[in-house]
């Protein structure tokens, strides 16, 4: 088995700066070559819906959350979206951006038992 690394997304628009580190460095993660998996929860589970970052204003200098979690995406990083968030926010699997999968909440724990570490910033 090689690599694994785990990062939970637990922000949104709610604190833009964690939420794009957190992307970037699953990005890079991904680009090292390592196996890695963004899960998503509360506020991390709302920008996984389509359309949801469509309305983010851009900065000058400043890559957006759309622009990080697309890089994310283009590494390879696998994303999974907490299935009891969903139900709380009303999120319904159909709603989600293609990418991305529903996943219970043991899920999370397995992959921290299987992973080399577990990132969450903020």
């Amino acid at each position: 088995m090689g690599d694994k690394l785990v990062f939970v997304l637990t922000t949104g628009f709610n604190s833009p700066g964690v939420t794009r580190a957190t992307l970037m460095f699953a990005s890079i993660s991904a680009a090292m070559d390592v196996e890695t998996i963004l899960f998503c929860v509360q506020e991390g589970a709302e920008i996984m819906v389509k359309g949801a970052l469509d309305k983010e204003e851009a900065k000058p200098g400043v890559p957006t959350i759309k622009q990080r979690l697309e890089e994310a995406i283009e590494a390879g990083v696998e994303i999974l979206v907490c299935e009891q968030t969903m139900k709380v926010k009303g999120i319904k699997e159909e709603d989600l951006i293609d990418e991305a999968k529903v996943s219970g909440a043991a899920t999370l724990i397995d992959l921290a038992l299987e992973a080399n570490n577990v990132i969450s910033l903020g």
